[in-house]
């Protein structure tokens, strides 16, 4: 498997993975990334802004997520809690695996490349904020030594809850 950077050419592969989840999401009753969002200029958006990464396997992208090193604003205030750090951070958003790989801990596994790429920068935080019925990413955040920081609003004014991980000089 290979962790890299999106190209344009990736693009229908993303969105392919992104309804996907949107159909998954609707199914279990979830408001989260329904109402055209992410649509594909949101993904043109990460890929030209550097944002956007791939997992593939044999050629074949399996995985996506957007990872940014730029702030994020709606992070700047946090209610119910506090961040752990106030170092640079990473903030991962719209993190999403084929249906037909989930289950083989690839979720996991761009979580680790995500890690790797702040220790290349000298990063030592990672935030990520999910929907509060999305169990799922909350467990994968958990099982990855993410803490549940609190609650933060999204522009469009939906609440999500916020994680952040600080890593450790050992790799863990």
């Amino acid at each position: 498997m290979e962790f890299r950077k999106a190209v344009h050419a990736d693009l229908n592969s993303i969105m392919q993975i992104i309804a996907q989840s949107q159909a998954y999401f609707k199914e279990a009753g979830i408001n989260q990334w329904q109402n055209n969002y992410p649509n594909p200029e949101t993904i043109e958006d990460d890929i030209h802004n550097n944002h956007s990464y791939v997992l593939v396997d044999n050629e074949k992208v399996v995985a996506t997520a957007a990872v940014s090193f730029d702030g994020e604003a709606t992070y700047d205030t946090i209610y119910q809690g506090q961040w752990l750090s106030h170092h640079d951070y990473a903030v991962i958003h719209r993190l999403a695996v084929a249906k037909s790989y989930k289950g083989q801990g690839l979720s996991s596994l761009v979580i680790k490349s995500v890690e790797q790429l702040c220790r290349n920068r000298g990063v030592v935080s990672i935030k990520v904020d999910t929907h509060d019925e999305n169990i799922a990413m909350q467990n994968l955040l958990r099982k990855n030594k993410f803490q549940y920081c609190g609650i933060i609003y999204l522009k469009d004014g939906n609440k999500r809850i916020a994680f952040e991980k600080l890593l450790s000089p050992d790799n863990t």
